[in-house]
């Protein structure tokens, strides 16, 4: 039996849409699960101090990228916030930083839960209220967290009927593993699945047909998961914390799939754990179910 905590219907406003140096959209796995341990260590610090949240799962209700794309545009260009003007009346430079609004779900199996259910919805209600930050992004609204027991499939459809409608964000890495295997490098493999190949036609009495059509069937876009550490851990000048070792890393980049909850036949399919992999230097956020071979990361330049 799998206790999970359900919190439904957060509304998340200017959260991070920059999840990898190539990747433009929803928020990395990675912010998902930093957001759900800041959750838990307030928990930790305010009476609950054996309870852990071991894995989560994401459903997103609705999502609004901040871009733009006017009449005759190729690309879309992020829209940006407007810094203050400098002393001398003038706006200073600014790092772009692509944002999006969202409405997502969140499904944590949880462990060491106290029988005070109750008092452990107000408290986690009381936290996410007193400035809980999710992807950068601050929330605007929430529904009452809910405690559900899953032990058969009568309980996992209840449950996915709470997160309907939406779209669940699973693994597909084993489409990435299948095309490396073939002979493609990760960034021909990624790109392979997420290009639309548009086709013509011409009839007999000259009219034109378009077709398009891409590799694979399903919602399928390109998820950060995890970090890639190329350095030695060590010290760096002005590095954040003085007392954990420091460590230069790249982004892990690999598909995903949005489905809907109601085609999700196990829990595991949707629920997310961190692993990280001492002999490839992986920091990973991946699912039980998908296989374990190593993702290879995409390049990311110096840094």
């Amino acid at each position: 039996m799998k206790q999970m905590l359900l919190l439904p219907k957060i509304s998340i406003h200017n959260a991070n849409a920059l999840s990898s140096p190539y990747t433009i959209g929803f928020p990395a796995m990675t912010a998902w699960f930093g957001a759900v341990h800041a959750l838990q260590r307030r928990m930790n610090q305010t009476g609950n101090p054996e309870l852990l949240f071991n894995s989560i799962g994401v459903v997103c209700h609705a999502i609004t990228l901040h871009t733009h794309r006017g009449r005759g545009d190729y690309v879309h260009s992020i829209v940006g916030t407007g810094n203050p003007l400098d002393k001398n009346g003038e706006r200073p430079s600014f790092i772009e930083e692509a944002r999006c609004d969202l409405n997502v779900s969140l499904i944590v199996e949880c462990e060491n839960l106290p029988l005070d259910r109750e008092a452990l919805r107000a408290s986690l209600s009381g936290h996410i209220n007193a400035g809980w930050k999710v992807a950068g992004g601050d929330i605007l609204a929430f529904s009452q967290p809910e405690f559900i027991a899953v032990d058969e499939i009568k309980a996992l459809r209840s449950l996915m009927r709470r997160v309907m409608p939406g779209y669940a964000l699973i693994e597909r890495r084993d489409l990435m593993i299948d095309a490396m295997q073939n002979g493609a490098d990760a960034i021909d493999a990624l790109l392979d699945y997420l290009k639309v190949a548009y086709r013509s036609e011409i009839a007999d009495d000259g009219t034109v047909e378009w077709t398009a059509k891409r590799k694979s069937g399903g919602w399928i876009v390109p998820i950060a998961t995890g970090f890639h550490g190329v350095s030695e851990p060590g010290r760096a000048e002005n590095q954040r914390d003085p007392d954990t070792p420091h460590r230069f890393a790249e982004s892990l980049v690999t598909l995903g799939e949005f489905r809907m909850p109601y085609r999700i036949l196990n829990l595991d399919e949707i629920l997310w754990r961190s692993r990280y992999d001492a002999e490839n230097h992986l920091y990973l956020i991946e699912q039980n179910h998908r296989s374990r071979s190593p993702l290879s990361p995409l390049p990311a330049g110096e840094g």
